[in-house]
């Protein structure tokens, strides 16, 4: 685990990666709603600005790039990366010490690479969950319909998913968003059997 971060409690994460578009942060949100589980949710930073009502503290930590900087250069982040050109995204190690002190396990809504990265960090006390589109038409028409994007940036997310989904054998399950309510279903049974002293 991190150096200085002592769990309360289960000590347990639980980590949900997926290409952009996927369905992993619906997923997260379903976990969330629907569990009587002891979870909390993992408020990542970035450097990107707030999409439509998206409001600080929320969704994310917005920093500019150079508090960003700021917080790698002082080892204020569990993880972190330029997952885009100019965007950087992490998770903050008070967040978890937040949530430890509150006595939940952390749920990290997180890029495939920090998804990686946080399992290296937690090992066998986190599960890491890759969400995946039913195929790659169905995820553009996903990132379309999002109606928040550019083309350019469409194209962009596109090309990188076609790199992530290969990453997907790097995380302990492997989920098809093929069926919304199944697959929330399937993860809140998956989590409670982790969770399990």
């Amino acid at each position: 685990m991190p150096t200085g971060l002592a769990p309360k409690g289960n000590g347990k994460a639980i980590i949900f990666s997926a290409p952009s578009g996927a369905g992993k942060t619906t997923m997260v949100k379903g976990l969330m709603a629907s569990s009587t589980l002891s979870l909390g949710f993992s408020i990542s930073a970035t450097t990107r600005p707030p999409r439509g009502e998206e409001k600080e503290g929320e969704a994310y930590y917005y920093l500019t790039q150079k508090e960003f900087d700021s917080r790698v250069k002082n080892g204020d982040f569990i993880e972190w990366e330029e997952v885009y050109p100019g965007v950087c995204y992490g998770t903050l190690k008070s967040e978890v010490e937040r949530m430890w002190s509150e006595g939940v396990n952390p749920v990290f809504d997180v890029d495939v690479m920090g998804g990686i990265a946080l399992k290296k960090v937690f090992g066998t006390s986190a599960i890491s969950v890759f969400v995946t589109p039913p195929s790659m038409e169905i995820l553009e028409q996903r990132l379309r319909g999002r109606g928040t994007e550019s083309e350019k940036n469409i194209v962009r997310r596109l090309a990188k998913a076609d790199t992530e989904m290969k990453l997907a054998e790097s995380f302990d399950v492997k989920l098809v968003n093929d069926d919304l309510q199944k697959a929330i279903l399937t993860i809140i049974n998956t989590v409670v059997e982790f969770l399990k002293p």
